[in-house]
């Protein structure tokens, strides 16, 4: 997606019966992570069922299964919570930067469970992150099925033709990549500089920035102001703020009730 890199999976049809739950879809359940990085995890021998290596994402769990990553037992999941947190410009959207840079999750409050983000903002890019302690709950949310409108503001650098950027509605090719629609609108000018409101409800990763260069304009600023029926609102820089449980619920009212899993 735009600037947050949903993964543009297949609705799962899946679900839990006498066999248990499928490994990877528990730990996701559980907040370890997502349920690619956790098969990833599983290729790379992390995980442990029983005692014993999983080496397929299609194992089966049963409550009570012991269940180790890294060689620590897995938390219990917990009720489905949801944050909405205000990340700032020049932080990495991801547990671990290999050059090691400052990552959202290292600005997190004390007494945080760990969370995962709800797509991705690039590290230029800022605005509403939703955080939740549900993998399988941020996997819905990402799914282009929802079409959830994404809204942005958007500075860029350049002459803006206002009929080229209406047109944005009917999609968009460059450079061999077709990007669906999107809908732009010009906001201010100011010399070389100007402000636009950029909305979409699918999309691909940089696809605003890339849009725009396609389009002679050079993004100086990005900024994400909802996601779906979720608002940054008031939220200052680094601020987090849990999404009320009732709110929560009444957006996405069938949310699964979590399967416990002794942990130790």
């Amino acid at each position: 997606m735009t600037d947050d890199n949903t993964e543009n999976t297949a609705p799962d049809m899946e679900t839990s019966g006498p066999k248990g739950e499928r490994i990877a879809k528990a730990l996701a359940r559980a907040g370890v992570a997502s349920r690619r990085d956790i098969e990833r995890m599983i290729e790379d021998g992390r995980i442990k069922l029983g005692g014993q290596i999983v080496t397929h994402p299609a194992t089966f769990v049963q409550p009570g299964d012991i269940v180790l990553v890294d060689g620590k037992p897995v938390d219990s999941p917990e009720r489905t919570r949801l944050w909405r947190y205000h990340k700032p410009d020049g932080l990495m959207t991801t547990h671990k930067d290999p050059q090691g840079r400052q990552t959202v999750f290292d600005t997190l409050p004390e007494g945080m469970p760990r969370v995962i983000s709800v797509g991705r903002l690039d590290i230029n890019s800022e605005g509403l992150l939703l955080l939740t302690n549900d993998g399988e709950l941020a996997r819905r949310l990402e799914l282009p099925g929802n079409s959830w409108v994404r809204r942005y503001r958007v500075r860029v650098f350049g002459v803006v033709d206002e009929k080229r950027l209406a047109s944005l509605i009917d999609g968009f090719e460059y450079e061999g990549v077709r990007y669906g629609s999107i809908e732009a609108a010009l906001d201010s000018t100011k010399g070389d500089n100007s402000w636009l409101t950029v909305s979409l409800r699918e999309g691909k990763n940089r696809e605003i920035r890339r849009v725009m260069e396609g389009l002679n304009l050079h993004v100086s600023r990005l900024i994400r102001l909802s996601y779906g029926p979720f608002q940054l609102g008031s939220l200052k820089a680094r601020e987090l703020e849990e999404v009320p449980g009732k709110t929560l619920r009444e957006q996405v009212p069938d949310l699964p009730t979590p399967k416990r899993h002794r942990t130790r």
